[in-house]
């Protein structure tokens, strides 16, 4: 026992090169900012964020709201300088810890745009925050040379390479149910639509493509950690990191996140490697020598990291305290790495009634909700029940009575035909939201 803890001290707080981390940092910092000038550039920030009357808010973050116009703008800006904080090392614990509350505080506005990227750029920025990645190359160590130091513990690569892992690895879990398996579902129903893409266009009709990249799929996802682990496997996974986003991105509209994993995945590579794309531009000269260590893995730090890696591993598995067919709830679906594995479409019609007043109304969604959230709401029952009880807010307000608000729902997952979705019988009005079993979600039918 004593061995394999002295082991893995040694593995945590030997000292590395801080090349990879540095290297992470800027690429990071470069994503975020290109990101961010691209939403700006689409005129999303207003699309989503200004225009919108109703904001599908995530439980317990009612409080975050957004700052309309130029409330939002102002936020995206510091967002903006955040980011070119990172990748300078400018300010850089300020710059993280701006960019990490700005982007998340941006992301839990409105659940419709959730997006597993989102929340995988959440969690880096937080670690981020606690890495010493401005230590070398950095304006911070231009500013104070104290606090330059080409070397650092290794738990704080480490923890980054962990992360990134466990993205791809639960990626590869999540894939293994029956319908990707033996149905290539939802591919089936997606690629021949790209039929029309060059060079592989014609390929995308046939079956067993859809069959072949299932399996691919699932196959690189549980292993491609292990492959940019090993040196020898190294070059040729990360070969195939590039080509496997770099076709996911040309055939599905899935932002940046493609490009953000193949940047994100350079950690991999050895400090030499790194140090060599450093000294290019920084040579070291002879100040590479490693000071004293003064982070080590501290059993503060210890405990917190056994704690959120815990965390990040139980997250993908909640769903298994839920009872139903998971596509179908979707209770404990987010945040759990599920990329790309259903195509789920649904119908909603709300009717208010006033009971005292002896009135009813039809209600319909699009009136009130923008296209992509009524697109969203119409397949999450966590939606569907929200939107339920702003109806209920308004009317009762508007008729200074109780309202009572139920729904008609159909949905579909992977096109096999709409079923009823939810119980049309049940008072929404009076279920309170939260992560109790949603018992009035009607059964799924085979």
């Amino acid at each position: 026992m004593t061995v394999i803890k002295n082991r893995l001290s040694y593995y945590f707080n030997q000292q590395k090169h801080i090349a990879p981390l540095a290297t992470f940092r800027v690429a990071f910092g470069v994503m975020m900012l290109a990101s961010i000038i691209r939403f700006w550039w689409n005129g999303w920030i207003s699309k989503q964020y200004i225009e919108p009357q109703f904001f599908f808010t995530y439980f317990g973050f009612d409080w975050i709201k957004p700052l309309g116009d130029p409330g939002m703008y102002i936020l995206f800006t510091i967002m903006a300088i955040a980011a070119l904080g990172i990748i300078l090392g400018a300010f850089y614990r300020w710059s993280a810890t701006i960019f990490f509350i700005t982007f998340t505080y941006v992301e839990l506005i409105d659940k419709t745009n959730y997006l597993n990227h989102y929340y995988f750029v959440s969690i880096i920025a937080f670690l981020l925050i606690m890495v010493p990645a401005h230590h070398a190359y950095s304006v911070d160590a231009w500013r104070k040379p104290t606090l330059k130091n080409f070397y650092v513990p290794a738990w704080f690569i480490h923890i980054i390479m962990l992360q990134l892992g466990m993205v791809y690895f639960f990626a590869g879990i999540a894939k293994l149910n029956p319908e990707w398996i033996f149905e290539a579902l939802p591919l089936k129903i997606w690629l021949p639509s790209r039929a029309d893409s060059p060079i592989i266009g014609p390929l995308l009709d046939y079956k067993w493509i859809a069959f072949f990249f299932s399996w691919f799929g699932a196959l690189y996802d549980l292993s491609i950690p292990f492959f940019l682990l090993w040196r020898k496997t190294r070059f040729a996974a990360y070969i195939t990191v590039i080509a496997f986003h770099f076709m996911t991105a040309a055939l599905f509209q899935i932002g940046m996140f493609p490009y953000i994993m193949v940047i994100c995945t350079l950690i991999f590579f050895s400090e030499g490697f790194h140090r060599s794309l450093w000294n290019r531009f920084f040579p070291e000269g002879g100040n590479a020598l490693p000071k004293p260590a003064n982070q080590t893995f501290s059993p503060v730090l210890k405990y917190f990291f056994i704690i959120y890696f815990l965390v990040q591993i139980i997250l993908p598995f909640r769903y298994a305290f839920y009872s139903g067919n998971l596509f179908w709830t979707e209770q404990g679906y987010r945040f759990s790495w599920r990329v790309m594995l259903m195509e789920k479409v649904g119908h909603t019609q709300f009717t208010v009634t006033i009971p005292q007043e002896n009135k009813a109304f039809e209600v319909y969604p699009h009136e009130y909700l923008t296209p992509v959230q009524h697109k969203m709401m119409n397949t999450q029952p966590d939606m569907i029940l929200q939107f339920a009880h702003y109806l209920r807010d308004k009317f009762e307000q508007e008729y200074a009575s109780n309202a009572e608000v139920f729904v008609e729902s159909y949905a579909a997952v992977n096109g096999k035909g709409s079923r009823p979705f939810i119980n049309p019988e049940i008072n929404l009005a009076t279920l309170k939201r939260g992560y109790q079993h949603k018992h009035w979600i009607l059964p799924y039918q085979q």
